[in-house]
Parts: structure tokens; C-alpha cells; sequence
């Protein structure tokens, strides 16, 4: 009996489709006790086992990859794998997989959720409320404001609804997004610079990519506009954090949203997560109820597919291994 295991800890021990997928196909689940992100040694004690893995963020190295010579496939709850050794994985003969499709409206609401936290001061009212304070300041609106879009995949063009829906024009920056798309949406295509100069929201929605590291760093934040708002839903390591804390703490941009950090989780400590003009949350933008069942439901199907001997090549990031793969 084949072995998968259960990694991503949000569905670790839970019940659901993606459970049932897996277990009428013959697959035997394996789940570490908690919900926690695994840690290495952890991964190393149960992925041995497995010949398939269905991933949250753990670290999955060259040296991990050793440890399992059974291992067949990694198939990702999301659409990031950063955190996956893809060359690794395909020296190896092992397929990564991820779920695109699934997740991208769950990260549009929480950018604007976080948005409407600043603009709204919903997350500081709240906070001087309780501290006893009755503060009726003025909000900022919402209507007229630039949005600009750093990525214009799935989750991207998501905003661009939303973005309709409270009267915000939009720019984007994708040089890999296709042409049409923009014309489809109505959002002007503008190179990365003239975004950050004309947008009075950026919100990134990019990749992790060693071009795409750090690509907001202090100069590019000195060049936001003076009230800018800076989103981040993709990958903490997009922004120099400490050029953004400098930028906060002088008042050079009006707030930032972040919803994921570098490292994760973070020392508590950080003094950019004591500035009041933050609001931050736990890398949850992709895992609303339904989101998290569609992924690890379609995680599944990748693994289960893969094992009667079907190709998901819409899912398969190493795709220049699926020739003559086997399982």
C-alpha cells in the first residue's frame, strides 16, 4: 500500500475530501500529531515513509530528499514552492505539484481586507478603543485612489473586481502576463518604476525569484508617494524589511498590510511589527474554508493521478521530467 504524507498541518488529521481521494485510491495517510509547520527533523522522521507528500511550507531540501528514496511526488497546498528544492526534486525524478486555481480569490479579499484595516483605520481604531481612547479621526477613501499590481497571474487580476468595485483605477506590472489580459480587464500596463511612482497602493502579488528578491527596497519605497499603502499577500522576501521599517517609522509611506514576512514566523520583537502604521497577519490570505478544501482536494488528485499514471501538466511545476516519469 502506497503511503502520502499529510504535511500541510492546517488539514493534518482532519477529515475531508482530499482525505477520501487518497485513501479510495489505496493510499495509506500518514499524520504527525499537531498543526504546526514541521519542522526538519520532523520531515526527516516521517517522509522516509511516504512516497508522496502533501505539502504545506516545510523546507524541502536536497539532504531531504535523500532521506526518502521512495518519495514519487511533492504536491504543494498553494501555489508557492519556494521553499521546495524544485532542482533537487527533478535530479531526483521527484514531481512537484502545486493547486493554481484555487486559492486566488481567498488572497484578493484578505489584500483588501488589509487595505480597508488602514484606509478605514479599522485595525488602529480598534486597537485605541480598547485602550480606552474614543477616536474619531478621518479615514482615508478608498474611490479615486490608484491601485497598482506587482503580478498579474490568477491573483492579480482577482483584484482587479474588487478594485472596480470601490471606484480604483489600476495599473500592473507583469512582464510575463499576456497582453490581452490587460486589455480584457481595463488595467493600463506600466513598467515597475512608473507603477511605484503613480500608485497610491502597491500590492504585490509576485513570485519568489531571485529577480523578484527584495525588489521593494529603500529606493523604491523613497519613491512611492508621500501617503503610499504597501499590500504584501505573496512572499515576505519581496520587501527589504528593513527599508520598509525605516520608510514607516519617517513617515515616508502612510502604512503597509502584510500578511507574510521574512523569516515566518518572525521575532516577536521586530520593531517593524511594533509600528502603529502596520497591520499584520499570519500568512493566512490563501486559507479561507473553502480555499483550503479546494487545495488540498486538488493536491490529491495530483497525487492519485499521478499514481494511475496520468499526467496534471497544468499542476506540474518541473515539467521537463515528465517525460518517461514513472511512479
Amino acid at each position: 500500500m502506497p503511503s502520502v504524507l499529510i504535511g500541510a498541518g492546517a488539514i493534518r488529521g482532519c477529515e475531508g475530501r482530499f482525505r477520501e481521494i487518497l485513501t479510495s485510491a489505496g493510499f495509506e495517510c500518514l499524520d504527525p500529531p499537531g498543526d504546526h509547520l514541521l519542522d526538519d527533523a520532523e520531515v526527516r522522521e516521517w517522509l522516509p515513509q511516504a512516497s508522496a507528500l502533501i505539502a504545506g511550507s516545510e523546507v524541502i531540501s536536497p539532504s531531504i530528499l535523500d532521506a526518502a528514496p521512495h518519495l514519487r511526488v511533492v504536491a504543494r497546498v498553494g501555489v508557492g514552492y519556494d521553499a521546495i528544492d524544485v532542482a533537487a526534486a527533478s535530479a531526483r525524478k521527484v514531481l512537484v505539484a502545486i493547486t493554481p486555481g484555487a486559492n486566488h480569490d481567498s488572497v484578493a479579499e484578505h489584500a483588501f481586507a488589509l487595505l480597508l484595516a488602514i484606509t478605514r483605520g479599522v485595525a488602529f481604531k480598534d486597537r485605541a478603543l480598547r485602550a480606552g481612547v474614543w477616536d474619531r479621526t478621518v479615514v482615508l477613501p478608498l474611490r479615486g485612489k490608484v491601485l497598482g499590481l506587482i503580478g498579474f497571474g490568477r491573483i492579480g487580476s482577482a483584484m482587479v473586481a474588487r478594485a472596480n468595485a470601490f471606484g480604483m483605477p489600476v495599473i500592473a506590472h507583469d512582464p510575463f502576463a499576456d497582453v490581452e489580459l490587460f486589455k480584457r480587464l481595463g488595467v493600463e500596463r506600466v513598467e515597475l518604476d512608473e507603477l511605484i511612482e503613480r500608485a497610491d497602493v502597491v500590492s504585490l502579488h509576485a513570485p519568489m525569484t531571485p529577480e523578484t528578491s527584495r525588489m521593494i527596497n529603500a529606493e523604491r519605497l523613497n519613491r512611492m508617494r508621500p501617503r503610499g499603502i504597501l499590500i504584501n499577500t505573496a512572499r515576505g522576501g519581496l520587501i527589504d524589511q528593513k527599508a520598509l521599517y525605516e520608510a514607516l517609522k519617517a513617515g515616508k509611506i502612510e502604512a503597509a498590510g502584510l500578511d507574510v514576512l521574512d523569516p515566518e514566523p518572525p521575532d516577536f520583537k521586530d520593531p517593524l511589527i511594533q509600528l502603529p502604521n502596520v497591520v499584520i497577519t499570519a500568512h493566512v490570505a490563501g486559507i479561507d474554508e473553502q480555499a483550503l478544501a479546494d487545495m488540498a482536494q486538488k493536491a490529491a488528485e495530483c497525487v492519485v493521478e499521478l499514481y494511475m499514471g496520468r499526467m496534471p501538466i497544468d499542476c506540474i511545476v518541473n515539467r521537463e521530467i515528465t517525460s518517461g516519469w514513472t511512479w
